[in-house]
């Protein structure tokens, strides 16, 4: 959609490789989001700058879906679409901590795993939303209708999300364990700079693990649509139809995950899944190289089954290697700076990776790769200190 509607003048390879740069810029902005909202909610509050982000994201993604074509404004049109995938990126940089913190600091902190779940539902809801209403549009619309004004529905009905988003995020109070660290008198003055100084190795360790379930991510639910389309012969609905298995059966696995990890140990159920997620892009490929679409969606629901149980538990694990006071700012910087290593790239890399041939060992190399990235960082890492929060909400009546 992308290439033919905002980079027409490049040949395909290259409008495909300028639509994943795209995709990559909201990536690459969420650092700045990251330091700027984390900051702030480790010094105002976790509530207050969610409110902020939220109306940022849906603002810029209700633009998107209002933006002239390159055909009505030429080289305008992709500028304008990548400041507005610039702007969602840094709102998204100060958004997941946040709502990470706000979903575990009001749930009982030996069950965190659980709790801090909460949030990452949200990518796979949001792509089976997204991917929903495209699988939709695709039935009702010709092609050609889809390309003139059906694309700009899924982008304009994010406005009623955002609105809902709003309506809860207004009514709740800020969490126990910020107004018990306000109370204190312990917030931080200069988090960013803490955090760099005094917690190295816990936010090399949230950057780490965060960089395998991230690629997985891309593989699965951005390259395997073009692999698929373009080298094995599969349909556009049929892969979006894999997908959306696949998405929908995350919802329940990722609290699931995010349980298991509370009652056994965190590091070593998401290390299990991280080697799983290594190791399965090896069979997958094959295994959907013959065109059979039963197979794809037994490869894609295996492949982001794998995601969860390293997704699910993740919010939980990169939290808590941070002090309470820290913790907003740490979140958020190993989020955002994972998410250039890891999502940023990735998409780019597999269409580099694969080439006009369609070769498929240097991109489950390339994830391979980066699972082993994230067990290092889950060794490195730490195991959870409840006595922390709880130290904090003791010193509150």
């Amino acid at each position: 959609m992308f290439p033919v509607l905002f980079f027409p003048a490049a040949d395909p390879v290259t409008g495909l490789l300028l639509a994943f740069s795209t995709y990559a810029v909201g990536y690459v902005s969420r650092p700045l989001g990251g330091v700027v909202f984390g900051r702030l909610g480790d010094v105002i509050g976790r509530k207050q700058v969610l409110v902020i982000t939220l109306v940022l994201i849906g603002v810029a993604t209700f633009l998107i879906g209002l933006l002239p074509t390159y055909g009505t404004i030429g080289v305008a049109a992709p500028i304008l679409l990548v400041l507005l995938r610039f702007a969602q990126g840094v709102g998204v940089g100060g958004e997941w901590g946040g709502a990470v913190l706000l979903s575990s600091e009001f749930g009982e902190p030996r069950r965190r795993g659980f709790w801090a779940s909460a949030a990452q539902v949200g990518p796979p809801a949001g792509n089976l939303l997204s991917n929903g209403v495209l699988a939709l549009l695709t039935l009702l619309l010709t092609d050609q209708q889809f390309l003139d004004w059906g694309w700009r529905l899924a982008f304009l009905l994010s406005a009623v999300l955002v609105a809902f988003g709003l309506w809860i995020r207004l009514k709740l109070e800020d969490t126990p364990v910020f107004r018990a660290i306000a109370e204190s008198g312990d917030r931080p003055s200069a988090p960013v700079r803490e955090v760099f100084t005094t917690e190295r190795r816990p936010l090399l360790a949230g950057i780490l693990s965060r960089i395998g379930p991230d690629v997985s991510y891309a593989l699965f639910t951005v390259f395997v649509l073009t692999f698929a389309t373009t080298h094995l012969g599969f349909s556009r609905s049929e892969v979006l139809g894999a997908i959306l298995i696949g998405s929908a059966l995350q919802l329940p696995a990722i609290p699931l995950a995010g349980a298991l990890t509370d009652r056994f140990n965190r590091r070593l159920v998401y290390g299990v899944a991280a080697v799983g997620g290594a190791v399965w892009p090896f069979v997958f490929f094959p295994m959907i190289a013959g065109g059979s679409f039963a197979l794809l969606v037994v490869g894609i629901v295996v492949g982001l089954g794998l995601h969860s149980f390293m997704y699910g538990p993740q919010a939980a694990f990169v939290t808590e290697q941070f002090s309470p006071r820290l913790r907003y700012t740490g979140s958020s910087l190993a989020y955002t700076i994972a998410g250039v290593v890891g999502g940023a790239v990735a998409p780019l890399a597999f269409t580099a990776l694969s080439g006009g041939s369609g070769n498929w060992v240097p991109v489950a190399a390339y994830l391979a790769i980066a699972c082993a990235l994230t067990v290092v960082g889950l060794v490195i890492g730490r195991d959870p200190d409840h006595d922390e929060d709880e130290a904090y909400l003791a010193l509150t009546p």
